[in-house]
């Protein structure tokens, strides 16, 4: 098993991987295709933005990215996992990957908008919420999440 930076041609497993995985918390067919665009991650995407995919056996299992707000705060915008994979480790195995880059890069402060029902998996892993804003779907909240490092 390893992390490594994806590569452009990354893109269509990344789009398949994001997909599937926002599927798995009972998103209608529907509703992932209303999310299309911000869904698909796209060969531009990847070559501008940071971008870590998890390999085992020469399949990639997940990923994860992220953005500079500024020189001293990130934006974790992505961490997806196949969703049979989810619940076995593996985004804890990515996101422990990605803390520890953002330490070695000095950063200061790490936010994410999270999916409602992944805010659990932060806040064990040591995010806080610090506001919410609600989402395309009426009474559907997205947190706002940090961790100070």
């Amino acid at each position: 098993m390893k992390i490594e930076k994806a590569n452009i041609l990354d893109n269509q497993i990344l789009t398949t991987i994001t997909k599937k995985s926002k599927a798995y918390w009972g998103y209608s067919a529907e509703q992932i295709q209303k999310w299309d665009k911000s869904l698909t991650i796209s060969q531009d995407y990847i070559r501008n933005n940071n971008t870590f995919k998890l390999i085992d056996n020469n399949l990639i299992l997940g990923y994860y990215s992220y953005l500079f707000e500024n020189e001293k705060t990130v934006k974790l915008d992505n961490l997806f996992i196949l969703p049979k994979h989810i619940g076995k480790g593996f985004g804890k195995q990515l996101l422990l990957d990605f803390l520890s880059r953002m330490k070695e890069e000095k950063i200061e402060k790490i936010i994410l908008d999270s999916e409602p029902n992944a805010e659990n998996f932060y806040a064990k892993m040591g995010f806080v919420k610090i506001g919410e804003f609600e989402t395309s779907i009426k009474n559907r909240f997205m947190p706002i999440m940090e961790m100070k490092l």
